[in-house]
Order: C-alpha cells, then sequence, then structure tokens
C-alpha cells in the first residue's frame, strides 16, 4: 500500500495537466474492455450454438408444422397456449411461421417450449427426467427443431453456416474496434507521455540555468545530466504504461470478474486462488527490488561521472600513463551497475515463468474440474473456453499490474530525483524589489567594500576583507600566487556565488539588488577556460545579443586580434564551430571568447585570466588595442603573467585570500615583497628595471 501511495504521488501528479486526454483514453480502454470481453462469449457460441446446436440458438423455432405444434400444446398450460398461437401466424401447408417478437416474448417462449419439450422426451423416454439444467434443456430442444426442419425441408447446412457468418462478423468487428481502440489509446499515451517528457525536461533544464555554483556543485555535472534524460525517459516509459496498462487492467479484471459471475460454472474459487498466489507472489518481490530501483539511478550517476572524468581528461591520462588505473575505475564502477541491473532483471525474468506457469496451472485446473461439469451436464464446452477465456484475462489483469508494480519503482525513484532538482531553491535570486534597471545610465564604477567569502561546506574563507574600486576608464589586474583566490574574487562579481560579509557594488548600487538579467547586460566576462558552443563563428561572436550588427562584430573580431585567422577561413564568419570548439586552436578560441564580450559593448570586462594562450605580440596588441577602443570602460583584468599587467592603472595583489599589496608596477616593486617575488619569477633584472623606468615615466607625463 505505501509504495502505491508513494507511486499515486510521484508520478500521477504528472498527468494532471492533461485529464482531458486521459478521460479520451479511459473511454477508449472501456470500449476496448467491451469488445474483449464479448470474444470470448462469442466464441463460445460458436461452440456451442454454431457447431453443437447446428445454429439453432434456443428452443423457439422460426417454423413448425401445424401438427407438432399441437402436440406440444398438449404440455402447455392454457395461458402458455395461447402466448405461443399469439407469435405464429399460418403459412402455407399448414405450417406456421414466428412474428416478429420483442426480447421479451422470445424468453417468454423459449421458457414455454424447453418446459414442453422435456415433458415429451420425458414420455417417449418412459421416465421421469426430473430437474434438467439449462444446457440439456437446450440441446433437447435443439435436437427436435432440426429433426422439425428437416421435416419441413430446411436447408440444415445453411441454417448453421448463416449463424457462423453472423456470430464470426460480430467476432471481427468487435476485434477491429478492439484493434481501432487500442492503436489510439497508443497514440495518445505515447504523445502524452511524450509531452510531459519534453514539458518536464525543460522545467528542469530551465530550473538547472537559474542554479549557482553551489547547486551544481551539489548535484554534480554528471547527475544533472542523467536527471535531465535517463531519469526522465523513465518517468516517460512509466507515463505510456500508466495510460495503456494501469488503466486497462482494472477495467478488463471487472469486467471479467462480472462475465464469469453470470455464469453458474462452480469454478470462481479458482480464479480466487489464483490471484491470491499472484498477490503474494507480487508483494514478496516488491520488497526485494525496492532497494535495488532506488540504488539504481545512483549507479548511472557513477558510471556517467566516471566517463566524464576520463574523456574529459583523457590527455592527462595518456600523459601520465594511467589508462590501465582508468579502465578499472571504470570497470568497478560498470560492475557495479551490472550487478545491479543483473538482479533487477533476474527478477523481471523469474517472474514471467512463474505468470506463465500460474495461468498453464489455471488451464489445467479449468479444463479437469470443467469436464466433471460437462460430463453431468451441468457446462457445454464452449461454456468452458469462455471461462477460461475470461480467467486469462482476469489473471492478466492482475499480471499487468504486477508488471507495472516491478518497473513503476524505478520510474517511481526518478520522479524523486527529479523533484531533488525542481525543488532545490537556488542560492543566488532576484530580489523581489530590485533596483531600476538603468539601461544606458550605467558607468560601470566597481567597488568590493570590505568582502569576504567561503565556499559552502568550506571550514575556512577563501577571501578575507577584499576592498578596492575599478573605475572607468582605467585598467584594474589582479594577480597572485596559485590558489590566492583570484578567478573566486572575479566569480563574485557576476554573481555566481554571492559574498559572505560586505558588499560588490556598481555605480553604488549592491549588485545584490539587481536583478541578474541587468547585471549580466553590464558584464563582459571572459572566462579562464574559454567555452565555445556548436554552430559557427558569427553565432559565437553574437551569442551575447543576436541583435549585435555585423560591423560591431568585426569591430570586436579586430579589437580580440581575431581577424585574421577568421578571414583566412573558407567561411569567415560562417565557418563552423564544432561542440566545445575543438576544431580551433587555444589561443584562437581565447581570442573568440574575448571578441564575443567585446562585441557585447558591455560597462565592465572581467577577464579571469583570459589572455594565457596567447603569445607575446598578440598579448600586446589586444591589450593596445583595448586602450584604445574601449577607453571609457571599467577593466578587470585577472593574470598569471606579469607582462600582462605592467601597463595597468592598478594591481591588487593577492595572497591566501587577502589583499597584500596595491598600487601600480613600481610602486608595488618597491613596497610590496609578494609582488617582488612573483615579478623576480618571471622576469630578468634588466627586464624589471626597464619596466620599472616606463612606469615612472608614464606616471611623469600623466
Amino acid at each position: 500500500m505505501s509504495v502505491e501511495r508513494e507511486i499515486r504521488v510521484k508520478v500521477f501528479k504528472y498527468l494532471k495537466d492533461s485529464l482531458p486526454v486521459v478521460f479520451a483514453i479511459l473511454l477508449l480502454l472501456v470500449i476496448q474492455a467491451v469488445c474483449d470481453l464479448a470474444l470470448p462469449n462469442l466464441t463460445s457460441r460458436i461452440v456451442d450454438v454454431g457447431i453443437m446446436q447446428g445454429g439453432i440458438e434456443d428452443a423457439v423455432p422460426v417454423r413448425i408444422r401445424r401438427e407438432s405444434l399441437t402436440r406440444l400444446e398438449l404440455l402447455m398450460s392454457d395461458e402458455d397456449t395461447v402466448t405461443v398461437e399469439a407469435a405464429y401466424t399460418p403459412g402455407s401447408d399448414a405450417v406456421l411461421e414466428l412474428q416478429a417478437i420483442s426480447t421479451g416474448t422470445q424468453e417468454a417462449l423459449n421458457k414455454i417450449f424447453s418446459a414442453a419439450l422435456i415433458q415429451a422426451t420425458a414420455q417417449l423416454a418412459g421416465q421421469d427426467l426430473g430437474a434438467l439444467s439449462d444446457t440439456a434443456a437446450t440441446q433437447i430442444a435443439a435436437q427436435f427443431i432440426r429433426q422439425e426442419y428437416t421435416a419441413l425441408g430446411m436447408d440444415l447446412e445453411q441454417i448453421q453456416l448463416n449463424y457462423m457468418l453472423l456470430t464470426g462478423g460480430r467476432m471481427l468487428g468487435m476485434t477491429l474496434i478492439s484493434v481501432m481502440a487500442a492503436i489510439l489509446v497508443g497514440l495518445l499515451a505515447s504523445r502524452t507521455a511524450a509531452k510531459i517528457s519534453r514539458e518536464l525536461r525543460g522545467k528542469v533544464y530551465a530550473h538547472t540555468l537559474s542554479f549557482s555554483g553551489a547547486e551544481i556543485d551539489k548535484f554534480t555535472t554528471a547527475s544533472l545530466i542523467t536527471r535531465n534524460t535517463n531519469d526522465i525517459q523513465q518517468i516517460q516509459m512509466a507515463m505510456v504504461l500508466l495510460l495503456r496498462m494501469v488503466l486497462y487492467a482494472p477495467i478488463i479484471g471487472i469486467g471479467g470478474i462480472i462475465m464469469v459471475a453470470g455464469r453458474e460454472t462452480g469454478l470462481g474459487w479458482i480464479i480466487a486462488v489464483s490471484v491470491a498466489f499472484i498477490l503474494v507472489l507480487v508483494s514478496s518481490m516488491m520488497g526485494f527490488t525496492m532497494p535495488k530501483f532506488k540504488l539504481l539511478q545512483t549507479l548511472v550517476d557513477r558510471v556517467n561521472q566516471v566517463s566524464r572524468e576520463i574523456l574529459t581528461g583523457l590527455p592527462v591520462i595518456r600523459a601520465f600513463s594511467r589508462e590501465r588505473h582508468e579502465e578499472a575505475r571504470f570497470d568497478a564502477a560498470n560492475r557495479d551497475l551490472m550487478k545491479t541491473q543483473l538482479f533487477t532483471n533476474r527478477v523481471m525474468s523469474f517472474m514471467l515463468p512463474i505468470m506463465m506457469l500460474v495461468m498453464n496451472v489455471i488451464s489445467i485446473g479449468i479444463i479437469w474440474f470443467g469436464a466433471k461439469q460437462i460430463d453431468l451436464g451441468h457446462l457445454l464446452v464452449g461454456d468452458m473456453i469462455a471461462f477460461i477465456t475470461y480467467t486469462m484475462q482476469i489473471v492478466m489483469s492482475f499480471m499487468m499490474l504486477s508488471m507495472v508494480s516491478v518497473m513503476l519503482p524505478r520510474a517511481n525513484v526518478a520522479a524523486e530525483r527529479i523533484e531533488e532538482v525542481l525543488n532545490t531553491k537556488p542560492v543566488i535570486t532576484d530580489k523581489g524589489d530590485v533596483a531600476a534597471e538603468k539601461a544606458t545610465s550605467w558607468q560601470g564604477m566597481v567597488r568590493f567594500e570590505d568582502v569576504s567569502f567561503r565556499y559552502p561546506g568550506a571550514e575556512t574563507e577563501a577571501l578575507q576583507h577584499i576592498s578596492f574600486i575599478a573605475e572607468p576608464g582605467r585598467t584594474t589586474a589582479i594577480i597572485g600566487s596559485t590558489g590566492s583566490g583570484k578567478s573566486t574574487l572575479i566569480n563574485l562579481l557576476p554573481r555566481f556565488y554571492d559574498v559572505s560579509e560586505g558588499r560588490v557594488t556598481i555605480d553604488g548600487v549592491d549588485i545584490r539588488d539587481m536583478s541578474q538579467h541587468e547585471l549580466h547586460s553590464i558584464l563582459g566576462f571572459v572566462p579562464q577556460k574559454a567555452v565555445l558552443f556548436s554552430g559557427d563563428i558569427a553565432s559565437n561572436l553574437k551569442f551575447g545579443n543576436p541583435d549585435i550588427s555585423d560591423a560591431d562584430m568585426e569591430e570586436a573580431a579586430n579589437i580580440a586580434q581575431a581577424l585574421e585567422f577568421i578571414e583566412e577561413k573558407d567561411g569567415t564568419y560562417a565557418s563552423p564551430i564544432a561542440q566545445g570548439g575543438s576544431n580551433v586552436s587555444g589561443g584562437q578560441k581565447q581570442r573568440l571568447s574575448i571578441a564575443r564580450a567585446v562585441a557585447k559593448k558591455p560597462k565592465v570586462f572581467v577577464f579571469d585570466d583570459s589572455f594565457s594562450a596567447l603569445d607575446y605580440k598578440t598579448d600586446a596588441a589586444l591589450r593596445h588595442a583595448l586602450n584604445e577602443k574601449l577607453s571609457d570602460t571599467t577593466v578587470i583584468i585577472v593574470a598569471q603573467r606579469i607582462s600582462t599587467i605592467l601597463r595597468a592603472d592598478t594591481i591588487i595583489v593577492l595572497d591566501e585570500g587577502g589583499i597584500k599589496g596595491v598600487g601600480s608596477h613600481r610602486e608595488l616593486m618597491v613596497d610590496c615583497e609578494t609582488y617582488q617575488e612573483i615579478a623576480r619569477s618571471q622576469l630578468s633584472e634588466e627586464e624589471i628595471t626597464r619596466e620599472s623606468a616606463c612606469g615612472a615615466a608614464q606616471e611623469v607625463q600623466a
């Protein structure tokens, strides 16, 4: 019961927006069930009436000789005689024809003729037949009517053929309706499940885009990919099963029970025993498989994570000859997944033959006990065939529910994982009363005011008490050793993370009081690892705004020193870019990434070590173009190479998350030991002296 409740809560709720389609499917399933339930009865009539009784349906003859009817009327009451006489009209040669009568009259006549024929048979046999069953009475009546039709010269074979064709035609019609209903149900169920999957995938994707680094770190990229693909696929498959099997199974099961209850066969206990056995079997299997289904998706995550690490780190793996180690690591994750899948598959494989065994045992039991009923004259062969078919339908309905109940737990786990993503509220959100958007009035004055930051779950702070100002028209550089907090500092500006203490402002407005859309429209962010998207060069350069003109795009490419290699390509700006920019070099990728930010025309440029793949000549030319063309913007540069930031207006030196020095190159070479160590590790004494002299001359000139 708890499992069913879980499934209902987690999976069924996705159908609430598709209720009209669900009702349409339900109606079609009822039509299909009615047709399917009618077929066993028609099969029974073909065997009992069409074959065994020669097409004679009941004890009422459509034609009868006057003398034969007179003899039967002697065995009827006066009231019954009046009823019979009223139903027939005289024909030629003392033959009476049955009129068009109502169903009620037909049933009344059937009882009258059956009673009279039983008495007539008893008189001929010279013994009291007692209370015969309806089956025996029908067979006696059919024998009398066949003799009467033979005496009248009627074609008994044609009568039988007509009945067989009529009943077979009804069976064919019912089958066609059932097939059409099943096809429509399959179509609607598939379309509905696909729609739910599409909408759910869109919701998860859109919600994931709102995640900050904290949420991404919590779930991991591999897990989010699995949840947005494999998990949603599991839900889609579950939706199809729900709409096609879970709704149909109760209808056909209840309908089969009603049809069986209407037949007094004395074999109903077989169904009760079979259903009880199936329920016990399914409950036992559910207890074994549920924990494994919950573990399965986690193991899929693990395999995806290891695969992603291996594929993205393949050059490093080869360089360090760690192929065998990584193969073993992947094999371990793969084997864990395989073992769990084998366990669940074995359960499924074990269930099917058991169900088939149960069905075969049921068939044997019905035939065994039904044969005794046939021998006693209480059951016809066709009725037994129909009972077997109805019993199979009832058992199959429970089988369908049991199979679904084994398959749905995995979808239920997938739904829980999807809900976990959708219910995760991003740490970084827009305030309800965000500051009014200034549009073009932003100047780009960036100020860090006593900023401290600690990563979620970390014990120590990555940044402590950072304060500085980056002004429009000036270049602010940030340098420091590896792990000093440079990239962490830069990631606070676009709100990839929020500060733990202090605040970051642009033009005096706290960035937490701005909408994220407005904040990002002000910034031109170039990440440390250049990222390009599949498409062409133009689509990548216009990524920040599709309305960027071709002229602005070309100017941005020129500033980023990318114009030369773009024009060398056959398609120029229409040249294709492979996924991840794998068909361009590292330096070209960086220049295109810089050009993408320039084309956006932001107020604040943020370069997170974005010149590392450039040679010194290109680096110098690019920085010169930036200073010349973007003289009114705020430029913040994070760099590892001191040569990149020598001409910066302000250099901020970070070490272990704190500021160790602020000033120009010449000033820092005088009073900042940390900066001196970085400079001496990268420049010769001659270069240091020359650059200090150039810096002093520039200050005097300024």
